[in-house]
């Protein structure tokens, strides 16, 4: 894979967006695509790298947004209509292309999901143990601590100094750890409910919880159910570090049985539209296709110069397509 793949699958996990891997496995010549050509298909349908020709793309685009979609790999085998039988096998998806070129492949398509994001709020060693924690398992962890400076918290990645979590990516598939010891545990919360987080924790003893979440209650503070308080699973008696412990703890439990949202495969929302060549029946995608007719008010769309022409010299033919 070239350096600005990596580089981009490296900007796309931090951002917290899925993608796809799609690489060439085989090929048989004439194809274009040759045996490790690789590209990056994110959930929007846009592919950088390369693979192949302008017939097999569209079809491994579309076999990308399924992968992203279901949360599973693949692998896609393209051919010409009269082999794909013939390649057919448990676990392949099979693909007929009908363009001039008598080539084919089989391309891997592997779905990437971001890792874990986990906020942390406060300044504390159970905070800086938790997000250095976090980090060790490979998920993105940030602190907010408006009163320090990422100084304070040696050894993490990322630290946002600002009170209202702007710069920490807060989103439906966050987990919010709120570890201000009493500092300002109740803005915290406040702000971290006006959150679409999947999971809100409160670190402290069950007697100041119940304190925080009456004072919030009577504040006319709503979805107080959101907030898991005290967070961390219960280990008794312990030090600060041994607090992050059960709280990551928590969060491991929680994701393992799907009671988490997270970033778990959802259908990607796309921009891009597709359309088939009524001539070969190969998928096109709208946005980049260069060759097009109007036929009866309609834009048609086709892979191929040659596809075109055939569709151009008897519309009728292809009509009802």
């Amino acid at each position: 894979m070239t350096p600005d793949l990596f580089d981009l699958a490296r900007e796309l996990q931090t951002r917290g967006e899925p993608f796809a891997f799609a690489t060439v496995v085989w090929r048989r010549a004439p194809s274009s695509g040759q045996v490790g050509s690789r590209a990056i298909i994110t959930a929007d349908g846009s592919l950088r790298g390369w693979l192949s020709g302008a017939c097999a793309e569209p079809a491994v685009i579309a076999e990308a947004k399924k992968a992203l979609a279901e949360g599973s790999p693949r692998l896609v085998f393209l051919g010409s209509p009269e082999e794909v039988e013939a390649h057919r096998r448990e676990g392949m998806v099979s693909v007929p292309i009908s363009c001039t070129s008598e080539g084919a492949l089989e391309v891997y398509v592997e779905p990437v999901f971001p890792s874990p994001h986990l906020v942390v709020i406060g300044r504390s060693p159970a905070v800086d143990a938790l997000a250095s924690m976090a980090l060790a398992l490979g998920w993105r962890a940030v602190v907010v601590d408006d009163q320090g400076s990422a100084a304070d918290h040696a050894g993490v990645a990322s630290v946002v100094t600002t009170p209202d979590f702007l710069g920490a990516g807060v989103d439906e598939g966050s987990f919010v750890v709120v570890a201000t010891q009493g500092h300002y545990d109740e803005e915290a919360v406040e702000q971290a409910l006006a959150t679409p987080a999947a999971y809100i924790g409160l670190v402290a003893s069950r007697k100041r919880a119940d304190g925080v979440l009456t004072y919030l209650r009577d504040k006319g503070v709503g979805e107080l159910s959101r907030v898991r308080a005290p967070a961390g699973l219960d280990l008794g008696s312990v030090s600060n570090q041994e607090i992050a412990v059960a709280v990551l703890a928590e969060l491991v439990q929680l994701r393992a049985s799907g009671q988490l949202a997270g970033r778990t495969p959802q259908t990607p929302t796309s921009t891009v539209h597709e359309a088939l060549d009524p001539v070969c029946g190969m998928t096109v995608m709208v946005a980049t296709a260069r060759y097009r007719a109007t036929h009866e008010g309609r834009t048609v769309y086709f892979c191929s110069a040659g596809c075109r022409k055939k569709f151009e010299e008897d519309p009728s033919a292809y009509a009802e397509t």
